[in-house]
């Protein structure tokens, strides 16, 4: 399905902005960002490539008294496979000690040598592996031959699509990230992730930043501050009750200002931030089993406003 949906993109490759190449190892490298311009349509390809084909993404017209401009929504019905064997960033990319950038798409669950699918399962037996690289320069044939080899396929048989987080595509592509992080967190909190059938999430389009760390911080605060999640669960409203209020992201003591100053705060370094930080403003459970909602969390456009008008 992530094929398919990547024969799509190259398909309207002028029309999209996006360029395909192979590299000397054999690998097709789509170039969404890096060397040419990409856009809005080449963002939307990148997210529902990165969801396995199994979710929309589409650009919406955000609630103006969260943000003026666009925003970017998501929807799936097949929650787990697409957010968290395939779009959840879970593959550091290395090339010796350098990091390359974050591996996501469905090649993870190729390589299923995370501890996540343990858990999850949805590992893949493809004979071809799509995968998005969210980097600021586009793969070697080294990093390439690395990927294929982990994947346990030829070179020729791999896909990778790069968009760097100062482009409009990487903009997109990690903006359309509020569902994943909703699971995500709910994984980490003990929640069994089967019980939930679809997700809806959205989150305001910030800006493009010139600079790298500037992106980072202005897509972070996107899903932190002005992301809305609605899932649809099955089971008990007692176990909602209880953990809902820890999912969104005002469960962290480091809630409420830009993540900028956060992370300069940590030193740099993500893995010094509380990770109960990373996920949805606002999240809604649907219990289709006892007909009842609940709402957890809060949005904070003040915040919004301020990353996003640096």
């Amino acid at each position: 399905m992530a094929l398919r949906r990547c024969q799509r993109l190259i398909d309207e490759l002028t029309t999209a902005r996006v360029s395909v190449s192979r590299d000397e190892s054999g690998a097709r490298i789509v170039d969404c960002g890096v060397h040419v311009p990409g856009g809005l349509e080449a963002g939307r390809a990148v997210s529902e490539i990165c969801l396995a084909g199994l979710g929309r993404v589409e650009l919406v017209a955000s609630d103006p008294a969260i943000w003026s401009g666009l925003a970017v929504s998501v929807q799936t019905d097949q929650p787990v496979a697409a957010c968290m064997a395939s779009q959840y960033a879970g593959w550091p990319i290395l090339s010796g000690k350098r990091f390359v950038g974050m591996g996501s798409g469905p090649m993870r669950a190729v390589r299923g040598r995370e501890t996540l699918f343990d858990t999850i399962g949805f590992r893949d037996a493809s004979s071809e592996a799509v995968g998005v690289l969210e980097a600021s320069d586009l793969p070697t044939k080294d990093i390439c031959q690395q990927i294929a080899e982990e994947c346990s396929l030829a070179a020729q048989r791999i896909t990778l699509l790069v968009a760097p987080s100062t482009s409009i595509a990487g903009t997109i592509q990690v903006t359309a990230r509020t569902i994943e992080t909703a699971l995500h967190k709910m994984h980490e909190l003990g929640f069994e992730l089967d019980r939930v059938i679809s997700g809806f999430g959205v989150a305001p389009l910030p800006p493009v930043a010139a600079d790298a760390l500037i992106g980072i911080g202005r897509m972070n605060d996107a899903v932190l501050y002005g992301g809305q999640v609605t899932l649809w669960v099955r089971g008990d409203d007692a176990s909602l009750q209880e953990q809902g209020p820890q999912i969104p992201s005002c469960a962290s003591p480091e809630h409420g200002e830009p993540f900028a100053k956060i992370f300069a705060r940590n030193e740099g370094d993500f893995y010094k931030i509380d990770p109960l930080l990373f996920s949805p403003a606002v999240i809604e459970l649907v219990n289709v089993d006892s007909g009842n909602r609940f709402q957890f969390g809060e949005l904070m456009p003040k915040v919004l406003r301020a990353s996003f008008c640096t």
